[in-house]
């Protein structure tokens, strides 16, 4: 078959092949990386990268720095547009708290070299130590 296969009346696919497909992943190679690396689990348990899903499970993937935690509702074999992938998937994965978000430090463009005090306020702010 064409790396998919139908068992028992459902529908299923390779995990790599689904996650490339809804665009979770920029290639498949990227999302294959990622379950041997142990970073995809499939309703709690580590996924190779030839793990079958199917619509009702639940999906754990950490590619790059996102962690994602998605709910398959639809399994699709080649990649599609960003408004129809997000149609074949249920995002749960929890939002940030305030905590995790990190401000930015931004100086105007053409501004010149930081000044010794803006040195140390950069400093500052990336050993987690803002005042």
């Amino acid at each position: 078959m064409h790396g998919w296969a139908i068992m028992d009346g459902v529908e299923s696919t390779r995990i790599d092949r689904w996650l490339w497909s809804v665009r979770l992943a920029k290639t498949r190679p990227d999302a294959a990386e990622a379950c041997r690396g142990g970073h995809v689990r499939v309703n709690g348990r580590p996924a190779k990268p030839a793990t079958m899903v199917s619509p009702g499970d639940e999906v754990r993937a950490r590619i790059g720095q996102n962690t994602r935690i998605v709910e398959v509702l639809r399994v699709i074999h080649k990649r599609v547009g960003a408004a129809d992938a997000a149609t074949c998937f249920l995002d749960r994965t929890p939002r940030p708290t305030v905590t995790e978000i990190v401000p930015v430090a931004a100086r105007d463009r053409g501004a010149g070299r930081p000044t010794k005090r803006d040195r140390r306020m950069l400093e500052r702010l990336r050993a987690g130590r803002i005042r």
